[in-house]
């Protein structure tokens, strides 16, 4: 197979600054993971499955390719999103590398989907992506019957499945969705029960959809955690999937409503699984004018229009919180932004159990607390915890580096709308690896960006 090919981009800084009352109805792009998820569910389906709303970002046009190297070609017709699946265990080895660019996620949840299948993979990514650690999947995965060559465990992976895997119960070692799904899809193609343990309930997406698709799935409690069974020898029906608005990425507009002074924003369609809403209940408790409006259920997600107004509620200020350790899972990819707000709340707001913070595309903690402090706000992190101290009006004035990382690069710009001087974002290049449209979206609203 092909050589790892490189990953160059050219750096495209980016200042935000003080911008008048962010007002308008929008809708934000596809939720990412359910569109990783529709398409690999629709490739391991017979039939076709049909996806309106698919997030056309970076992350999840590679998991495309990467469906369609394996043989279930996805092609966009019209305004939907078509996946031609070949079956449980019925992809084909692909003539190349799969490519997954700076897409933890589908790099994670493709592995489960390789190891039912004896075929030989070799699986590559960017400078970030390929110092990320894969070992957290492909542990269990070898349990079950998956050859990695070299014994790697980051990118670039060799991949060797098999035909015949073994099911496992298995206890993961930290929470994290995209373990217990790179096994449930592995689980699809075993003969027998595979079974998941969470000492913390993530975000079950995997689990929707597996019921969705015609999969026989069991959840319940086992000893106070909790329990993901998945049957094997699975056969899957294409279904048509509609894909939510994306809370992580309507999260940035959110923080954006509630610091800058007059604003006044609804982002309609979001999902609002209680698995992915602690930012919004942490601004709640913050103080912020937040409310879920129109809740409703589609394609077995519940989705509502998120109404932001700025400051707190009924006149009132922000106010510094305690975000406690359990609700990590649901608000893991929201700390850089919770942090923005936190700027701008009288006290101290401590976010605890932050340690998947430091293997995400960055070490997110060390960033958000540099990015922080490069534009004059208290911020230091102690062990796994960050606090934040935050002013009546942050000064700003700061370039923060981003390290590759696309939500440190979208977190700093809000903070830039409302600080008293600019805020630098070294590189907005891979903002676009989750919401291209985000500088265009933020504009429509009032935000003010200049190339820096």
């Amino acid at each position: 197979m092909s050589s790892q090919k490189p990953h160059a981009t050219v750096a495209k800084p980016l200042a935000a600054t003080r911008s008048g009352a962010l007002k308008g109805t929008v809708r934000v792009p596809g939720d990412k993971s359910i569109s990783h998820r529709a398409l690999m569910f629709g490739a391991l389906a017979t039939g076709v499955t049909r996806v309106r709303g698919l997030l056309e970002a970076e992350d999840v046009i590679n998991t495309a390719k990467a469906v369609s190297a394996l043989g279930a070609p996805a092609q966009k017709r019209g305004d939907v999103w078509e996946i031609r699946g070949r079956g449980v265990g019925g992809l084909v080895q692909p003539e190349g590398d799969l490519d997954f660019g700076n897409s933890g996620t589908g790099s994670r949840l493709m592995t489960g989907v390789i190891a039912g299948h004896d075929i030989e993979v070799r699986m590559i990514g960017d400078a970030s992506l390929s110092r990320r650690p894969m070992r957290r999947v492909l542990d269990p995965l070898k349990k079950m019957g998956l050859s990695v060559a070299e014994d790697r465990e980051t990118l670039p992976l060799t991949l060797h499945g098999t035909s015949s895997l073994v099911p496992i119960e298995y206890m993961t070692p930290v929470p994290s969705a995209q373990v217990k799904s790179a096994i449930l899809l592995a689980g699809l193609a075993a003969a027998g029960e595979t079974t998941v343990i969470e000492k913390e309930p993530t975000r079950d997406h995997t689990e929707r959809m597996l019921r969705y698709f015609g999969a026989k799935v069991q959840t319940g409690l086992r000893d106070g955690r909790a329990s993901i069974t998945v049957f094997g020898d699975a056969e899957l029906e294409g279904r048509d999937v509609a894909v939510p608005g994306d809370p992580s990425s309507a999260a940035f507009l959110a923080a954006a409503a509630v610091i800058v002074p007059g604003s006044e924003v609804t982002i309609e369609g979001v999902l609002v699984n209680e698995t992915r809403t602690g930012f919004y209940t942490t601004l709640a408790e913050m103080g912020a004018d937040v409310a879920l409006l129109n809740r409703r259920e589609e394609g077995g997600e519940p989705i509502a229009d998120i109404r932001v107004r700025h400051g707190g509620g009924k006149g009132g200020k922000l106010k510094g919180v305690r975000v406690p350790s359990g609700r990590a899972p649901s608000m893991i990819d929201e700390y850089p932004i919770l942090s923005v707000v936190a700027a701008f709340a009288e006290g101290e707001t401590r976010m605890e159990g932050l340690a998947e913070l430091k293997v995400k595309e960055s070490d997110r903690l060390a960033a958000t607390a540099a990015g922080l402090t490069a534009n004059g706000i208290a911020a230091k992190v102690d062990g796994d915890t960050l606090i934040v101290t935050g002013s009546k009006q942050p000064r700003g004035g700061g370039t923060v580096v981003t390290h590759m990382d696309h939500r440190i690069a979208m977190a700093f710009l809000v903070l830039g709308l409302a600080s008293d001087r600019p805020v630098t974002v070294d590189d907005m290049t891979f903002v676009a690896t989750s919401f291209p449209a985000f500088k265009g979206l933020m504009e429509t609203l009032g935000a003010t960006f200049n190339p820096a």
